[in-house]
């Protein structure tokens, strides 16, 4: 695929990292396993890595350009935010020595077990507030749009297999959050600065780590050239949905997000 090509996919990277909190892994993942399918080898390692650093730029302008009432929601979560770096952190570097063929099907049975997880059990569909405050009575609104939020203990794990995959820590943060009685569109907005604390240290990581074969453009395992392509797509796209956030039905949102999810799964499986 030429940079014009990848531009074009850009814009669709920087819509999911606004309606769907994803950051952008989970296209940049599959079009870069697309784009590098005959690294052999290398060709997880690299749509990681490359996936990475997307997700991380894409994290910075979205928080960025997010409404300072929304990233309240996270006020005071530094456990939280210290234990995602870290499992961050940790899973590049575990990644560095990963072989291919965990790398490529582990992205697939993660998406697999989370698809089947957020249509099989409930909450995730209907926010799982929704039935305390109905049960709790009129009066009671103490979850908010945002929920009760996640719980530290889970930062270490979700950032791990996040940077390990590529994946960002959407996938974990954002049914954690709905189910919590977050709304969608405060749950995939939390998702990004999330996944930016947890991107920045898995970028430190995979810039350092090379891959067997080398390519034009290459920083380690991070195939820059196809990510500034994504980012010039995405970025703009990004700056003005996060200022102007689409209204979705919450179900039309909930469902596409599992859609996405999907696709993004079986791309890479097919690949």
């Amino acid at each position: 695929m030429d940079f014009v090509g990848l531009v074009f996919v850009g814009v669709l990277v920087g819509l999911s990292t606004v309606l769907f909190g994803f950051g952008g892994g989970f296209v940049t993942v599959p079009i870069i396993t697309l784009v590098h399918a005959d690294l052999g080898s290398d060709t997880a390692r690299v749509a990681a890595a490359t996936s990475a650093l997307v997700m991380l730029v894409n994290a910075v302008v979205s928080t960025i350009s997010t409404k300072r009432e929304t990233l309240a929601h996270l006020k005071g979560e530094w456990w939280l935010f210290i234990l995602l770096a870290a499992g961050g952190a940790f899973g590049a570097f575990c990644a560095k020595f990963a072989p291919e063929v965990l790398l490529k099907w582990g992205f697939v049975i993660y998406i697999a077990v989370t698809a089947i997880d957020l249509l099989a059990r409930p909450g995730f569909f209907r926010r799982g507030g929704a039935q305390v405050r109905a049960k709790a009575g009129k009066g009671s609104e103490d979850l908010g749009e945002g929920g009760r939020g996640i719980a530290a203990l889970f930062g270490f794990p979700i950032g791990g297999l996040a940077s390990f995959l590529g994946v960002g820590g959407s996938v974990m943060t954002v049914p954690m959050m709905r189910r919590s009685g977050a709304t969608m569109t405060v749950a995939t907005t939390l998702a990004n600065p999330l996944t930016l604390v947890i991107m920045l240290p898995a970028v430190l990581v995979t810039i350092t780590t090379h891959a067997s074969t080398e390519i034009p453009g290459m920083i380690g395992s991070v195939d820059l050239r196809s990510a500034l392509a994504l980012l010039v797509g995405a970025i703009p796209l990004i700056v003005l949905l996060r200022r102007r956030v689409p209204k979705i039905p919450e179900i039309i949102h909930a469902w596409g997000y599992v859609i996405l999810l999907i696709t993004a799964g079986v791309v890479v499986a097919v690949a």
